[in-house]
């Protein structure tokens, strides 16, 4: 394949491997305060899209107001970040792996679900942000995730063509996005198997972190 011009990385799944505390925290909230009794597969499989869109697949729409569906999303990622913080790093070889992208001139850009607050928590927490030229999150669209209003957002700030971007995500509507966007995509194996994944012919390949030797001579040169 032509080496792509631009890199967009999901964050949590993608860049560090902490879907499990938000899984976590969302089950908490869900069926603890909010008295949902739904299973925790039931909870894995809503963890895509806005924090409010959970919300109103899960209770309905007329359930919460938007003020409420805030304050509730606040929560959940503060009970998240309680839990994380202490554990943060990143997916074994990231850093090692975008400085070389980085050297190389690929143009790299962050297109998550999550909200701002989420992502200056990891970013200023692991000192991330000098990689990524883009950041667009769940404040910067109308349609979340598996729209591909989120990378097609991504790529036009970078200023590079979709189809010369290659999308990391780890969630299939990660994945389903991208292929909205008409681009490829690598994924990484932190919380869905390679079953999941059956559906979508965009798939490059699946690495379980960023040693993967071929994510060096596939995807930059000289390498």
């Amino acid at each position: 394949m032509t080496l792509p011009r631009a890199f967009i990385f999901d964050l949590n799944g993608t860049i560090i491997d902490d879907m499990g505390y938000h899984a976590i925290a969302w089950e908490n909230m869900i069926n603890n305060h909010l008295k949902a009794g739904i299973s925790w597969e039931e909870v894995k499989a809503n963890m895509y899209g806005k924090n409010e869109e959970l919300l109103v697949r899960i209770f309905g729409e007329d359930r919460f107001t938007k003020e409420e569906m805030a304050t509730l999303s606040l929560e959940k990622e503060r009970l998240y970040q309680e839990a994380y913080k202490p554990l943060m790093k990143c997916i074994d070889g990231f850093e090692a792996f975008v400085s070389k992208a980085l050297e190389q001139g690929v143009a790299m850009g962050i297109g998550s679900a999550a909200i701002m607050f989420n992502i200056d928590f990891i970013l200023d927490g692991l000192n991330l942000r000098k990689y990524f030229k883009s950041i667009v999150s769940a404040d910067d669209v109308l349609i979340s995730k598996p729209h591909p209003e989120t990378f097609l957002n991504v790529a036009a700030q970078l200023g590079i063509a979709p189809e010369a971007c290659v999308v990391f995500e780890d969630a299939p509507k990660g994945v389903e996005s991208a292929a909205n966007a008409g681009m490829k995509c690598i994924v990484i194996t932190t919380m869905h198997g390679k079953e999941e994944f059956a559906n979508y012919s965009n798939i490059l390949f699946f690495v379980d972190d960023y040693r993967d030797a071929r994510l060096y001579s596939d995807l930059l040169a000289n390498s």
